[in-house]
């Protein structure tokens, strides 16, 4: 399999869905590792909880002014 086919297998999920069993065999792993995270993974980390934002504004003669934003996760 040639790198640029390698690569397209890693990047265009389409393009290795149509591959052949065979032709999957060949693509080796990505180099940056895993590409994709569980939803258990996700859940783990900070960024995976809820947040609360509260955005507090004043409506002025030009409109809406943002004047404070917070965040709690």
């Amino acid at each position: 399999m040639k790198p640029t086919e390698i690569v397209r297998a890693w990047t265009d999920p389409e393009y290795r869905a149509g591959l052949s069993p065979a032709e999957r065999a060949e693509v080796p792993d990505h180099p940056s590792g895993m590409v994709e995270l569980s939803d258990a993974d996700l859940d783990s980390v900070a960024g995976g909880r809820p947040c609360e934002v509260t955005t507090y504004g004043t409506y002025t003669s030009l409109g809406w002014r943002c004047i404070a934003n917070s965040s709690r996760c």
